[in-house]
């Protein structure tokens, strides 16, 4: 049975993983227009709690996207400097929303592959009941 509980353990910490992505990733798209605002991004590394690895995913560190704001020139923007020009926002709404769909159907695999091993384990536990 620890092999059920593993496999659940696994999907769970991808489910997990990728629902703190999305977040970021909502983050994102909603201050695509926001002057100034660095996109946000996230890793994942080995689990290791318990001081173990245990074959699932945590989220790392949040990163802020280091590449260089465009400049828009747009002189009656509040924000705009003496020659007219202000920092954007380095969000590409094209990537952000292929993430955002990566992200959601790395979501629904661990999904399918957890209620799978649920209904394994259901099964076997009915057999091992008669």
């Amino acid at each position: 049975m620890t092999d059920f509980s593993t496999a659940l353990s696994v999907a769970a910490s991808g489910m997990r993983s990728q629902t703190h992505r999305l977040q970021h990733l909502s983050e994102n798209i909603a201050n695509a227009d926001t002057p100034g605002y660095r996109r946000k991004l996230i890793s994942f590394q080995a689990d290791r709690s318990a001081g173990q690895v245990s074959g699932g995913v945590a989220p790392g560190p949040v990163r802020l996207d280091q590449t260089a704001l465009p400049e828009i020139y747009d002189p009656s923007h509040p924000m705009a400097d003496e020659s007219g020009h202000y920092a954007g926002s380095n969000v590409d709404l094209v990537i952000e929303l292929a993430d955002a769909r990566e992200a959601q159907r790395s979501y629904e695999a661990n999904l399918k592959i957890f209620d799978q091993v649920r209904q394994m384990s259901s099964s076997l536990n009915d057999l091992l009941r008669r």
